[in-house]
């Protein structure tokens, strides 16, 4: 592979790992008029749950299979986690674009907490937000060291390849974990 593609390569990492959070962060910061795609879409965090579980699972897998010396298995899991993960990342900006957020501890599904409510979710509101501000800012993080890990390996690098894996796997790992873990605590205010 030529310096100049490699070149070519790490620019459009660079644009992508800006271009994801902050399209994510405006749909969900920004107020507008939610779309509508034609589908139901609040059925959706179940998928995202779904699809993290799959992509936790093949990352011990992969993890598995590099370790046992079955690179073949290792990339397939790998590119199989990256496509969950793509397809979590579109059907998570569907969901935001098209629904209200959530509070946690809204019983009422109001969109308001109220005292009495905050009352009631007591110290787990607190869990909460630090599992979801952690995975929110873990995810925005791991998009390029996904990337940059995948890249090493397609360039056949894999010095540097396993070097960066080693900060990559628990990084993402614990995103895929995270995210189910925020699902369960979120989905009785859904």
């Amino acid at each position: 592979m030529s310096a100049l593609s490699s070149k070519g390569y790490t620019r459009a990492i660079v644009i992508v790992s800006i271009a994801i959070p902050a399209a994510v962060a405006f749909i969900i910061l920004v107020p507008q008029a939610k779309i509508d795609f034609g589908f139901n879409t609040r059925m959706l965090p179940l998928l995202h749950a779904v699809l993290n579980s799959s992509t936790a699972i093949l990352l011990i897998a992969s993890l598995y299979f590099v370790k046992s010396g079955q690179f073949r298995a290792h990339r397939t899991a790998n590119w199989i986690a990256v496509v969950l993960s793509t397809i979590f990342l579109v059907s998570y900006v569907i969901y935001h674009a098209s629904n209200p957020s959530t509070k946690f501890g809204d019983i009422n599904h109001d969109g308001v907490l109220s005292d009495e409510e905050k009352g009631q979710a007591g110290w787990m509101r607190y869990l909460y937000y630090f599992i979801l501000s952690s995975h929110i800012i873990l995810s925005a993080i791991i998009i390029p060291f996904v990337l940059f890990t995948l890249q090493r390996a397609y360039q056949e690098k894999f010095d540097k390849h396993r070097k960066l894996a080693k900060i990559t796997w628990p990084m993402w790992l614990y995103v895929a974990v995270t995210g189910v873990v925020v699902y369960l605590m979120i989905s009785p205010y859904y």
